[in-house]
C-alpha cells in the first residue's frame, strides 16, 4: 500500500491513508477485516476494485457494528456507542431488570 501512495498511520501501523487534493480515504486493517471510507464516493469505489484484484472480498455497506462498539451514522456525524455490549453484560449476570435503570441513567 505505500508503494501506491498510502501513508500508514503513525500510532496505529493498521490505518493507513492517502489524500487526493482536499479529499482522503482512510482504511483500517484488523486481523482478516478491511474497513474503508472517504470523503470522496470514486476514491471508495477504486480502492474496492484494488482489494478485489488482490483479495477475495465482500462489500458489506454502511458500517454499524465494528469491535465491540454499534456505530451510528448521520447528517450531525458519527456516533459510537457500547449499549449492546452492556446488555450483554447485564443478562450474563442475570442482572436485566437493571437495563431500565442504565439506559435511563444516560
Amino acid at each position: 500500500m505505500l508503494e501506491i501512495g498510502f501513508s500508514r498511520g503513525n500510532v496505529d501501523n493498521t490505518l493507513f491513508s492517502k489524500h487526493k487534493g482536499k479529499d482522503i480515504l482512510l482504511f483500517q486493517v484488523y486481523v482478516d477485516d478491511i474497513i474503508f471510507g472517504s470523503t470522496n464516493d470514486i476514491m471508495c469505489q477504486e480502492f474496492y476494485k484494488l482489494m478485489q484484484g488482490e483479495f477475495e472480498t465482500s462489500l458489506m455497506g454502511e458500517l454499524t457494528f465494528s469491535l465491540g462498539l454499534q456505530i451510528k451514522q448521520t447528517r450531525d456525524g458519527i456516533f459510537l456507542s457500547q449499549t449492546k455490549y452492556a446488555l450483554e453484560l447485564l443478562k450474563m449476570f442475570d442482572m436485566q431488570d437493571e437495563q431500565i435503570n442504565l439506559i435511563s441513567e444516560f
